[in-house]
């Protein structure tokens, strides 16, 4: 009986990992996956070793942190790790869904879906890291965005301290949030299992913007040996990253222990939520400006539903075009998410926000 299980797994891990068919043009931008996986597992790794040494109490959680940096040993490189692979996993993350966009992946919907999924969890799992280390920004930051949930009519603001688990961002709500940061890993990395399995089940798609069986090839060893030559790349990097550049990503005001009583001048998240922020801002109304946040990653489920979705993305010029003018605008968006809330900046956020929101509209027509 043990056998056949033994059987069954090996001929599943065969099927999808090693005699997988494979278009043979897949380029670079095919990588992204692999190293995404690679990120996770780095996190996982790098954050039970920090969990063992973090307190999840605000009198304690900075200096636990400082602790970390100062006092354990490789404690400095654990941390720096742990918080700098987070960059790299969004820019991998960005370039994934990007190369998506491009060549109309979204047509696997199951494959699309899952993939927003774990994209919305990864983002609400950033967000709680962010909050542990309790500095000022991660304080203020908790206490802005956890604010947004007030806007839903008749039960937004109980809501809301149902969430802090008191009147303000205290104690209770560090404690979940440590506690949510810890779990959310794990679902996601089932949700990756389950991302990869439907991706092997119906086959990638080659630049060419087509799934057949014309022109393919084992996924092992042709595949393998370059998602290991990306790896080391990433890994490479990384390490360059963590042993010069350690604090190149981080907030200065996060070295600052948060007080309730001294708010930053600027308010900001970390790089990678900025666009969204930007999107936040732009719009007057605050129950608008939450929905308009929320619609920025659920609209990209509008070309996967759409009824008229042309046939590959990189043969129309035109929408070739929309989509180089479309990264443009995202990184408009990221840079007036650090920028303050005053003229020419809210116009151009409000600009950038509208071509945003149409990129998808004429992406689906």
């Amino acid at each position: 009986m043990l056998m056949r299980k033994y059987n069954k797994l090996y001929k599943m891990i065969n099927s999808t990992l090693i005699d997988l068919p494979t278009p043979s043009n897949l380029t670079f931008y095919w990588n992204m996956g692999s190293l995404l996986a690679m990120c996770l597992i780095s996190q996982i790794l790098t954050g039970s070793i920090l969990a063992m040494h973090y307190k999840n109490d605000i009198s304690m959680a900075f200096w636990s942190v400082s602790h970390i940096n100062r006092d354990v040993n490789m404690g400095w490189l654990i941390r720096s790790l742990h918080s700098n692979m987070v960059s790299m996993f969004f820019i991998m993350i960005y370039l994934h869904i990007g190369r998506g966009l491009y060549y109309t992946s979204y047509h696997n919907k199951t494959v699309w879906m899952s993939g927003i999924m774990m994209l919305l969890l990864v983002m609400m799992t950033a967000f709680m890291g962010y909050v542990l280390p309790w500095g000022q920004m991660s304080y203020w930051g908790a206490t802005v965005i956890t604010n947004l949930i007030s806007t839903i009519p008749y039960i937004g603001t109980e809501m809301t301290y149902w969430i802090w688990g008191n009147f303000s961002v205290n104690n209770p709500t560090l404690t979940r949030f440590y506690s949510l940061h810890f779990m959310l890993p794990f679902i996601i990395s089932l949700l990756m299992l389950i991302h990869i399995l439907l991706l092997h089940n119906m086959g990638s798609t080659s630049p060419m913007g087509n799934n057949s069986n014309i022109d393919k090839i084992p996924f092992h060893p042709y595949y393998t040996y370059k998602d290991l030559l990306g790896l080391c790349i990433m890994m490479f990097m990384m390490f360059i990253i963590v042993t010069l550049y350690p604090n190149i990503m981080m907030d200065p005001e996060n070295f600052l222990m948060a007080n309730p009583l001294s708010t930053p001048p600027h308010i900001q998240p970390e790089w990678y939520f900025l666009f969204a922020y930007a999107i936040l801002r732009s719009i007057p109304n605050k129950i608008g400006g939450v929905v308009a946040l929320i619609m920025a990653i659920l609209i990209l489920m509008l070309p996967m539903i759409s009824k008229f979705m042309y046939k590959n993305l990189a043969m129309k010029p035109i929408k070739k075009i929309l989509f180089w003018v479309f990264i443009n605008v995202f990184m408009m968006l990221t840079f007036l998410g650090s920028c303050p809330i005053e003229y020419p900046f809210m116009i151009m956020s409000q600009l950038m926000t509208t071509l945003y929101f149409s990129f998808f509209i004429f992406m689906s027509l």
